[in-house]
């Protein structure tokens, strides 16, 4: 077992007793393949909050900032986190991307970029990620606010056909695709 698989496992444990955290549709989540985790961001804890209980690592773009302090660089680096820079295209972050989802793993992105912002104002990359790589995209959605010893809940949709996009990547079709991603996302419901 591996450092990744212990985290998940004290992880799962800490949020289950915490949060009450419980999950639905895990098994939207392709075990193989390229796949796109698209979902709200609400906190900090959303991250492992979405790892925890899918079968296999996944991997997300962390501020850079984050990476300066080497220890806990170390950390997030080995619980699947890559730097990506804020307030402009980060072509390394796109490039490790987009290897990523060519080689078979599954990335966690947040559309919107930052936790609490506007729906409204998802960006493009997750669409056009997913276009260029041919990835599964999965919605998902996180219900609850990590409130102690209230539920949390956490909602894994079904894939999104994105098909219909992916001739083409100008911008009206990546504004649809990234509209259809985030309709998908808030129509998630428990139960």
């Amino acid at each position: 077992m591996n450092f990744y698989e212990i985290a998940r496992v004290v992880l799962r444990t800490l949020y289950t007793v915490l949060f009450r955290l419980k999950a639905h549709g895990v098994e939207n989540v392709p075990r193989e393949g390229g796949v796109l985790i698209c979902s709200n961001h609400i906190s900090v804890l959303d991250p492992p909050t979405l790892g925890i209980y899918v079968p296999r690592r996944l991997h997300y773009m962390a501020k850079s900032e984050l990476f300066k302090f080497k220890p806990f660089a170390a950390l997030i680096t080995a619980l699947g986190a890559f730097p990506v820079k804020r307030g402009g295209v980060s072509k390394e972050a796109i490039k490790t991307s987009l290897q990523l989802l060519r080689d078979g793993h599954a990335i966690l992105m947040f559309p919107e970029g930052t936790r609490n912002s506007d729906a409204s104002s998802a960006k493009r990359g997750a669409a056009l990620l997913a276009i260029r790589s041919g990835a599964t995209v999965v919605p998902c959605r996180i219900i609850g606010g990590y409130r102690l010893f209230r539920r949390t809940h956490v909602i894994y949709g079904p894939p999104i056909d994105l098909s219909p996009y992916a001739d083409s990547t100008d911008g009206e079709a990546l504004d649809q695709a990234t509209e259809l991603i985030m309709q998908r996302i808030r129509e998630l419901q428990v139960g």
